[in-house]
């Protein structure tokens, strides 16, 4: 087994204890299967910190709830801070016992925690495989449960975090209504 498979297979041993389920499935184990899936889609030649922080970007993500945190914006804030660091940590501890190098397990923390987003290519590309994971599993019942105008909000923030490639990837992948649509176009 390689320290690939060897990380992969510890965050997904993680992850099997998520109380959530979806699709019959510990909800952060698919979650993260749908990640790993989109990222070889989409960066087929990923350095192993980005599929490592792909596949761990949600790990023991029910450990720390929402309901912890204060109500609105600074305590949203606040807590996906909070996953980032602990997404990091226990990815970087895995990694470790995997044998990866210092560096490599400092890259992909840097990823998991969005450090550079905008102007490091890995860290853009977790964004844009966040993204795609995002419309193509869990858009449509976000949709049904909110209002245009908060759908729109959130499809506007959405293609905001994106590259400008992957803007023009969903255009070409995704049949979205004109008003949602215009927000990923430049």
């Amino acid at each position: 087994m390689t320290q690939l498979d060897t990380a992969l297979q510890a965050i997904d041993t993680a992850n099997t204890a998520d109380p959530n389920a979806e699709d019959g499935q510990p909800a952060a184990l698919l979650y993260g299967q749908r990640m790993t899936s989109e990222l070889d889609r989409l960066f087929p030649e990923a350095p192993d910190s980005l599929k490592i922080a792909a596949r761990g970007q949600h790990i023991e993500r029910w450990s720390i709830p929402r309901s912890s945190y204060p109500e609105g914006k600074a305590g949203y804030h606040a807590w996906r801070r909070d996953l980032a660091g602990h997404h990091a940590e226990r990815v970087g501890a895995i990694m470790a016992d995997a044998g990866y190098s210092e560096d490599d397990i400092a890259d992909a923390g840097r990823i998991l925690r969005k450090e550079g987003i905008k102007r490091h290519a890995d860290v853009q590309a977790l964004e844009d495989v966040i993204c795609f994971v995002f419309l193509k599993w869990y858009f449509a019942p976000f949709a049904a449960k909110h209002s245009d105008d908060k759908v729109q909000g959130i499809v506007e923030k959405t293609a905001r975090k994106m590259s400008e490639d992957a803007r023009q990837r969903v255009l070409q992948e995704f049949d979205l209504p004109q008003t949602l649509a215009a927000a990923f176009r430049p």
